[in-house]
């Protein structure tokens, strides 16, 4: 088991700092998360709260965490994080504790990593590969190919990840895919009370599987209109946002053959590390992805598609790819893994 190889390693916090980051995205949003950082035997571990709500990160730098040091195996500590409250008052999506433990969780893994000198590769026996990744944009309001010529123009063989949406054209989508590869059609149908939710859209989700025939789409919303549409498509289909753990793979409408992995939704490394178990088990492919990550948050997430799917479809670009002015000061894909890698962070 994946969690038992780290489970056991002793981890020592003295403190507890916390730094908050916000930057503008291409998606329109000030995305704003924070860096948490535990201290402990002249180490320094981070992992990054990815919760999408600024005021709630605002709240958290006044009230702090909750007492959080002492000695512990990381999986007594993992016990601990999953037992206490992190939010100085209640948050309007469950999900977000799960993205705040990770937060907890995943500095807690870095620090222990650091305290044990070594990193999370050697820890699992495993490699650190080099990393395929798309990128992944919106195409603005109203949609254009702008953003991606830009792309293009600095890094002509990037395949991106797109989220279609109502307002597109089969002339826009024609236009995009005589441009460059599109791996992953994102259709955001799993989402509820987000301000990305979007409907099922019988003629967008046809536009999409016919324009795009060798993509995965991720997150239809399957209703007794658009399901037909996938009938002998369904090794196409990928799944997100209902990705929470190895029960949530088991409740879907379907066995999948992909999965997007993000790892904050699972909340605990335990969690995570089941699932993609699970994935191996069942010759389920998996692709990271983000969510936005301003900081560590980042590498964590290339340094897992790094140990677990490399030559997928990852959503894990540079943050640089996110930015609303793209410079073109930016690694090409594959990310090459780092020649001295600690704890669980990539630089």
């Amino acid at each position: 088991m994946l969690f038992d190889r780290v489970a056991d390693l002793p981890v020592v916090v003295d403190g507890v700092d916390l730094l908050q980051q916000e930057r503008d995205t291409t998606s329109g949003f000030a995305r704003a998360t924070t860096t948490v950082a535990l201290s402990g035997a002249g180490e320094t571990g981070k992992g990054e709260d990815v919760t999408y709500e600024t005021e709630l990160h605002h709240e958290l730098a006044e009230a702090g965490l909750p007492d959080l040091t002492g000695e512990y195996t990381f999986a007594e500590f993992s016990t601990r994080v999953g037992e206490l409250d992190l939010f100085p008052s209640p948050p309007e999506r469950e999900d977000f504790r799960h993205y705040r433990r990770w937060g907890v969780e995943s500095a807690a893994l870095d620090l222990a990593l650091r305290q044990a000198d070594t990193d999370l590769a050697s820890a699992l026996d495993r490699t650190y590969d080099p990393v395929e990744f798309v990128v992944s944009t919106r195409l603005g309001e109203p949609p254009t190919t702008d953003r991606l010529e830009a792309v293009l123009d600095v890094r002509p063989d990037t395949e991106f990840k797109l989220d279609p949406t109502t307002d597109w054209t089969a002339e826009l989508a024609e236009s995009v895919a005589d441009l460059a590869p599109v791996r992953i059609c994102d259709l955001k149908g799993q989402y509820s009370g987000t301000v990305v939710d979007a409907p099922p859209d019988p003629d967008l989700y046809e536009l999409v599987l016919n324009a795009y025939p060798e993509a995965v789409v991720e997150d239809p919303n399957l209703t007794d209109e658009t399901r037909p549409l996938f009938e002998g498509r369904e090794g196409r289909v990928s799944w997100d946002a209902p990705i929470t753990g190895v029960a949530s793979i088991e409740a879907l409408p379907f066995e999948p053959d992909w999965l997007n992995i993000k790892p904050s939704r699972f909340g605990s490394v335990e969690s995570l590390f089941e699932a993609v178990e699970y994935c191996e088990d069942h010759d389920i492919q998996m692709y990271g992805g983000g969510q936005f990550e301003l900081g560590v948050g980042r590498g964590h997430i290339q340094a897992l598609a790094a140990l677990f799917y490399p030559e997928s479809p990852n959503d894990v670009a540079p943050g640089g790819y996110n930015d609303p002015d793209f410079d073109g000061n930016l690694s090409p894909s594959p990310l090459e893994p780092p020649g001295e890698p600690a704890g669980f962070r990539w630089p």
